[in-house]
């Protein structure tokens, strides 16, 4: 009986196999696994056996039958994708669809540019998480304990966190600068580092302003720096990043992380300083403050402000990116709009 078994197991499964058809597959079942098919039958003289080889022959038996129905749904599957593919039969004559090609975001086309101007300069490139703490967003950086910035109304603060404080007061990274704290007191001083990422601010929205947007952080710790060298850092990477030399300003302002402090203007690319919307009729557009790191930022990152100096700047990416490609409302790079990006390929 078991030869016969196995004679069955092979004819069977060969046959199902090679079968073309759906209605040969249903006569197949029928042949085999139905009330009169054949392990039907081989299954109705398990009764003559003894004890022992009814049990061996009844498992092989029973085997032998899963087997024949995977088998044979596997087959009728295959049948099912063959007739979708041949339904229609394909004209070999019809030009293929071309393949569409991607670009960069022109944000992280303009962050890839400036990476490579600061290497070029031998600065190192560095990044964190975007969730951060009271400690480093605020308190590290000379913010006073009542700073407006500290409210809800400009930083997201972490649910659970809200009546904590310092390192256990978690937020969004409402700027970059903490993360420059971080690399200080990891690597100390000199130090030449970068720091692009996104940030995210609690407020309304138009044309210059976006609750998240990115930012291009760049530092410098030396001793004696001068602050001149600092503004010509910033020609420097403007020339880099258009290809011409940009006008450049420097008014003086107030950041508690700095000082002196400056906010950082260039002519508006837009109108070429002739004054537009997009600059407030001004001609110019700020785009970074800057200034030298405050001594109490240098004692926090465990550097001494009487041998230590330098000069910071932060970019505003979304910005110089506008003035880049002649975009005059930042909320187009976040629209998600293709007819828009798709011109940046």
């Amino acid at each position: 009986m078991k030869d016969r078994l196995d004679e069955i197991r092979e004819q069977g499964l060969a046959a199902l196999r090679e079968a073309a058809s759906s209605d040969l597959l249903e006569h197949l079942r029928q042949q085999y696994l139905g009330k009169k098919g054949l392990l039907t039958e081989v299954l109705k003289g398990l009764g003559k056996l003894s004890p022992e080889e009814r049990k061996q022959l009844g498992q092989l038996a029973n085997q032998v039958k899963d087997l024949f129905a995977t088998t044979l749904e596997q087959r009728k599957q295959e049948l099912l994708e063959q007739a979708s593919l041949l339904a229609v039969p394909p004209d070999l004559s019809i030009p293929g669809l071309r393949v569409a090609g991607g670009g960069l975001h022109p944000i992280t086309q303009m962050c890839y540019d400036l990476n490579d101007s600061f290497r070029s300069l031998n600065f190192e490139i560095f990044s964190e998480d975007e969730i951060t703490s009271e400690l480093y967003a605020f308190d590290y950086l000379n913010f006073p304990p009542g700073h407006p910035a500290r409210d809800t109304m400009d930083t997201y603060w972490l649910a659970g966190t809200e009546d904590k404080h310092g390192a256990e007061r978690l937020c969004l990274r409402p700027h970059l600068t903490g993360g420059s704290i971080r690399y200080l007191q990891e690597h100390g001083a000199p130090a030449r580092v970068v720091y692009p990422g996104r940030v995210f601010r609690n407020e309304a929205t138009d044309a210059r302003h976006e609750r998240a947007f990115y930012q291009y952080e760049a530092l410098i710790v030396d001793r004696d720096f001068s602050f001149s060298s600092g503004l010509i850092l910033v020609q420097t990477i403007l020339e880099r990043v258009f290809g011409r030399d940009i006008p450049v300003r420097m008014r003086a302002g107030f950041f508690p992380f700095v000082e002196p402090g400056f906010e950082i203007d260039m002519q508006c690319q837009m109108c070429q300083g002739d004054g537009c919307q997009l600059c407030h009729g001004v001609g110019w557009i700020e785009v970074m403050p800057g200034g030298s790191p405050h001594p109490n930022v240098l004692r926090a990152s465990g550097l001494d402000p009487d041998i230590w100096s330098g000069f910071y700047i932060n970019i505003g990416l979304d910005r110089l990116v506008m003035m880049r490609y002649g975009i005059d409302d930042v909320r187009l790079f976040h629209s998600a709009d293709l007819r828009f990006l798709e011109q940046f390929k």
